[in-house]
This record gives C-alpha cells, structure tokens and sequence, in this order.
C-alpha cells in the first residue's frame, strides 16, 4: 500500500511523541522533529508508510539515544491487558461461536496503538467490537484455509493486544508460530513483549521477522520467516502496519483490524472504526 499525503503529518505527530517518550530535552526533541521533516521532505509516496516508518524510528533511536521509547508504555498496555484477561475470558465463553468471538477480541485489542495519535478506553472498545457487525468479512475463506493449513503464521501487531492474541491462538486449535519485531519502533510487538503477554504458553513458537519496521516488509524479513511465509496456507496478519506492507501479498494472508485512520479506511473501502476481516490478494 502505498502512502498518502496524509501520512506526513502523522509521521510529524509520530516523531513528536516518540521523541518525547525518550527524552525530556526539548533540543532533543527539536532534533527528533527536524530530522523528521528533513526526511519526510524527501520521501517518495510510492513507498509503504512501515518503509518510512523504519527509517524515523532509526533516526529517533539514534538522536536520543534511546533504543525503547514505548517501554513503559508497552509494560503498562501489557499488565493492563492481562489484569482484564478473566472478562476476555468470560465474553469469548459467551459467544454463540468460539472462533468468532476470538476473532473478534483479537481485532478490538487493535484499538491498542501508540502510532495513530487517537485516546482509547479498553473496556469500551472491546465491548464495542463484540456487538459490532463487520463491515468485510471473508470467514468462509478462512476457516477453509484454517482447515488444510498444517499451521498457522501469525504476525503479531502492538503490545498489549498480544495479550488478545493469545485467546484467538488458543481458539485456532492448530500449531502457531507467533512473529514479533526485530526491534522496538512504536509500541510494536518483541519478542519479550510476547513472553510477557502469555503468546509463549499458547503457541508453538515465537519468531522475529527479521524486520524492525513497523509492519512486515517481505524485502527486510528473515530467510526463516520466508520460509515459513511460503510453507503456510494461512497467515493471520494483525493491524494497520502489516496490511500497509502485506495488502497485495498472497491471497493466504488474512487482515485483521480496526480501520483507525482515514487512508486505512479508504484504501480498504470502510468507515473510519470499522472492523475487517479481510483476505489477501
């Protein structure tokens, strides 16, 4: 997917908050903003927006110093997650269909992201998502990729909804291998978020995929993850950042998001808030 006016001013908000979750030195954060404008300025739009993405967090990481800004952020969207996992527990036994209901918990801890500058109540948007109606849904075809894969490649998205992703895991009933970030950018998945969040309990394993940027780009990922990537029927693909890199990769890969920004929306033909479960192309 490629990227759109729009999302220059959002890398600038990106770039703003990051670099004052690293720093309290305002120069520092000047630095941060005019490196951000200096890039952003010569960006080509052909590119995906998590192939920008890449290149201001590197720069962010490198001006400050700081290698995890969203640590504590991460550590408190993760506890917080947790501590609500017993009424997680008791929405998904009250579903008419236990795979749709954890489809549908997975896709509301999307709300969880630190990279769209938008305020979230947990609570409220999960009990939103689960009577919400989707506004794409492509089930059938995942349930018939869900039955002949031999297992399933899940790409993790945010911290926090990690802990999500594990109530769907359980539901998939097959073998999971759960992926993660190289590297801290955003509140992104790593791979220490994922054991914190549980995924170690539920899935087969996890992986990184080689890439630190936030969303998967096939051209950064490992020769492991590629491998995998050509072995499975199907690959559950969570959040913004991995439909904005993976949009037209393969019809085995399945979408699965709140649409929280106009040029997410758009692209994918839905309403600012809706949710999707979308496959490939």
């Amino acid at each position: 997917m490629k990227s759109a006016l729009e999302c220059i001013p959002c890398f600038m908000h990106q770039a703003l908050r990051a670099g004052r979750m690293a720093t309290a030195d305002e120069k520092l954060q000047k630095r941060v903003l005019d490196a951000a404008g200096a890039m952003v300025s010569g960006i080509s739009l052909e590119m995906t927006p998590p192939q920008i993405g890449e290149r201001l967090y590197r720069e962010i990481r490198e001006i400050t110093g700081v290698q995890d800004p969203y640590r504590a952020v991460k550590d408190r969207d993760i506890a917080e997650a947790l501590a609500f996992m017993p009424e997680l527990r008791g929405l998904l036994e009250a579903s008419e269909d236990r795979l749709v209901g954890a489809v549908r918990l997975a896709i509301a801890g999307n709300v969880i992201d630190h990279g769209v500058q938008r305020q979230y109540d947990m609570r409220s948007a999960v009990e939103a998502v689960m009577q919400q109606p989707f506004a794409l849904c492509d089930f059938e075809a995942f349930l018939e990729r869900l039955d002949r894969t031999p297992f399933v490649l899940y790409l993790g998205d945010n911290a926090g909804e990690s802990v999500f992703d594990s109530l769907l895991i359980e539901a998939l009933q097959k073998p999971v291998i759960y992926v993660v970030r190289d590297n801290p950018v955003i509140n992104d998945v790593i791979y220490a978020d994922a054991v914190a969040s549980g995924i170690g309990e539920v899935a087969e394993k996890i992986i990184s995929s080689g890439s630190g940027a936030p969303g998967t780009l096939l051209n950064r990922c490992s020769r492991e993850f590629m491998e995998l990537f050509g072995e499975t029927s199907l690959v559950i693909s969570k959040g913004q950042g991995n439909y904005e890199a993976l949009s037209d990769c393969g019809e085995h890969i399945f979408f699965l998001l709140r649409a929280k920004c106009p040029v997410i929306a758009e692209h994918l033909g839905v309403a600012v808030d809706d949710i999707v479960l979308k496959q490939g192309t």
